[in-house]
């Protein structure tokens, strides 16, 4: 009995289809990644708004610490306050620190040291209470520019210290560096052990100023570089 034709037979080569490799793959035949994304149409491009790329602001703090101590003290003191009105309600003698409380602020007079560092006191608390509430904080993390409308990045001070300070080891005659971020400067201390000072300077420079422009932050830090000959051993 004959094989079917078209049935595969031991010896023989079959020639299979050809796949062409679609634009925009790789060999694989998968999508090929490219980064970053291209940017869909009408989507915010990240350029610099008035100077301030992209409009991103600072970090605001949530402030957990400070908000739970005040709560835990206001509370405290509106239960202890509660307690003692409630006794004097039903007809028990008032607890004796706010009798001797109320016969202080009755017989003390305003120029006295006590009650003037209360006030200090109080008032540096509530001044201290408004600079919070008023206040971003998380001044470690640095705004970066915004790529898409919906998405805030940050970048952490010694993150971007760590980077710049690998850049600037990559230059020749650097022996050590450190660098310090700070909200608008970044000051670089490198030590160089040969090639003129001037040279190195220059080239940290280029380098560093490639690098800070690669950070992608929202307002670029001024770059301050400071070069010097390692000091005498013993």
């Amino acid at each position: 009995m004959s094989e079917p034709q078209g049935s595969e037979s031991e010896g023989t080569t079959q020639r299979l289809p050809v796949i062409e490799k679609a634009p925009g793959t790789d060999g694989d035949g998968s999508a090929a990644e490219h980064w970053p994304p291209p940017l869909p149409a009408g989507e915010d491009t990240g350029k610099e708004v008035d100077g301030k790329g992209g409009g991103q602001g600072r970090f605001w703090s949530a402030r957990r610490v400070p908000a739970t101590v005040v709560a835990l003290l206001l509370l405290a003191a509106t239960g202890l306050f509660l307690y003692d009105i409630a006794a004097v309600r039903a007809n028990r003698p008032a607890m004796h620190w706010r009798r001797e409380l109320a016969r202080q602020l009755a017989e003390r007079p305003l120029d006295d040291t006590a009650v003037l560092v209360g006030a200090g006191v109080a008032a540096a608390l509530g001044l201290w209470l408004i600079v919070l509430a008023t206040t971003p904080g998380l001044r470690a993390v640095l705004p970066m520019r915004r790529v898409h409308t919906d998405v805030s990045a940050g970048l952490h001070r010694n993150a971007a210290a760590l980077v710049l300070r690998d850049r600037a080891m990559e230059v020749a005659g650097v022996q050590s560096a450190r660098v310090r971020v700070r909200r608008h400067r970044a000051d670089v201390y490198a030590v160089s052990h040969f090639r003129e000072l001037d040279d190195v300077h220059d080239d940290l420079d280029t380098a560093l100023d490639e690098a800070v422009k690669g950070l992608g932050l929202a307002r670029t830090p001024l770059l301050s570089v400071h070069v010097r000959r390692p000091g005498k051993k013993g």
